[in-house]
């Protein structure tokens, strides 16, 4: 039996232009129904990262403020240059996954980095080394992230974007929270001991790693297929309009939505004891990992722009909480609604990238993606903290709501532009 590869052009080339064509396998009729076993794997790789980086990332704003001496705006100013620092790089990393056509080397770099600086923090005996370490798990981050997500779009059958984001987000999300739990356990266990605790989020890491290298395949690619620069200024005019709008409302989202180290702080504030503090991280990602995926497959059968307008006022309602109290069922309902804001908005904020980018350029738009809502964190979790130390909490969440409520301001003016146009249909490959 002819095996035929189908080869799919993306739409709207330049003249003269020689985009890179990628030929896939086409998908049978039983595997269309279900998602490929390599993103699964790509979701317990993140699993098993999130497990050892959370553990982390849940006792640091802690063990900076109360052990090394730092301020507010320091506390702020760090997380948001780290996660800066991570969504920039995203764009170079993205544009090098398109030109050489290669997605899973990238991110076994980006990983392995991820893994090698988690005994740092365990040494680190100033807040010189601990910033060192971030920025390095996160330059991990960045070297990974747009290629990872664009091995998931890959691989995904098109009409399965929605619950291939979801799934991996949510298998991501279940790390994020059991990191924090187990964190919250072994500080109980050995008396608020950090980096017996940092030293333990090793183990994780590293198996990572090898999860990545054995249990991920990438999908084949044409020999024969022409490889051009993805930053060109003729491919570049080839992510259209829609494209560009998702990425200015990533934009907005990353502003009202500044680092979650501010929750930890906040509850920790109203007297939430050391050893607990992780809870917080737990109780957002729960939400966040029982919400991801089943949030994730409606976005495959419903409007975008009103799921993010929903997503919006969630955000809304958990910042109004946490600018409220800092203790009590206020202000853990507002974290929870907080990690159903995520569960809402953020999967689905990748797949509309997916979505609105040729198949050739998707490694760069998601790094272009990220490197606009890389400035973005980097300006609200700088200003999150500045409005923390200069006029407290409140003053903090409520900039969340100013910024969320734009933003939800900017759906709802897009939405009513596009009327009740079905959604676009969904590139080929």
């Amino acid at each position: 039996m002819t095996t035929i590869l189908v080869c799919r052009q993306p739409s709207g080339p330049p003249p003269g232009s020689t985009p890179h064509t990628p030929c896939t396998m086409p998908p049978s009729t039983a595997s269309a129904k279900r998602l490929p076993a390599s993103i699964w794997a790509l979701g317990f790789v993140s699993l098993l990262m999130d497990v050892s980086s959370e553990m982390i990332h849940s006792l640091l704003p802690v063990f900076l403020v109360t052990t090394l001496g730092v301020s507010m705006l320091a506390v702020g100013l760090i997380e948001g240059a780290a996660e800066a620092t991570a969504l920039m790089l995203k764009v170079f990393s993205g544009v090098l996954s398109d030109w050489w056509g290669r997605r899973k080397p990238l991110a076994v770099l980006g990983y392995g980095l991820g893994a090698l600086s988690k005994p740092l923090f365990a040494i680190a005996p100033t807040v010189g080394l601990v910033v060192t370490a971030r920025l390095i798990d996160r330059v991990g981050k960045g070297i990974r992230g747009a290629p990872r997500d664009a091995l998931v779009a890959d691989l995904a059958p098109p009409n399965m974007r929605g619950a291939a984001f979801g799934l991996r987000q949510s298998l991501d999300t279940v790390g994020a929270f059991l990191g924090p739990l187990l964190a919250m356990g072994l500080m109980l266990l050995w008396a608020n001991d950090f980096r017996a605790v940092f030293w333990v989020a090793v183990i994780p890491a590293a198996l990572c790693v090898a999860l990545l290298l054995v249990g991920v395949r990438e999908p084949e690619r044409a020999a024969s297929a022409v490889r051009t620069n993805p930053i060109r200024r003729e491919n570049l005019r080839r992510l259209g309009g829609a494209y560009w709008w998702v990425v200015a409302l990533g934009a907005v989202f990353t502003l009202a939505r500044f680092s979650e180290a501010f929750l930890v702080l906040r509850v920790q504030q109203g007297g939430l004891p050391l050893a607990w503090t992780p809870l917080v991280l737990v109780l957002m990602n729960v939400v966040f990992a029982l919400g991801a995926y089943p949030l994730g497959k409606l976005a495959d059968s419903t409007r975008h722009t009103t799921l993010l307008a929903w997503g919006l006022v969630v955000l809304i309602a958990a910042d109004a909480l946490l600018a409220f109290s800092d203790r009590g069922a206020a202000a853990w309902l507002g974290i929870a609604l907080w990690g159903l804001h995520m569960a809402m908005t953020q999967g689905l904020l990748a797949t509309m990238v997916a979505d609105t980018a040729p198949a050739d350029l998707r490694g760069t738009a998601f790094g272009m993606f990220n490197l606009v809502s890389g400035v973005a964190l980097l300006v609200a979790s700088g200003l999150a903290g500045l409005l923390w130390d200069q006029l407290g909490a409140s003053a903090t969440f409520g900039a969340g709501m100013l910024f969320a409520t734009l933003a939800l301001v900017g759906v709802l003016v897009q939405s009513a532009r596009r009327g009740r146009a079905p959604k676009p249909p969904v590139p080929q490959g």
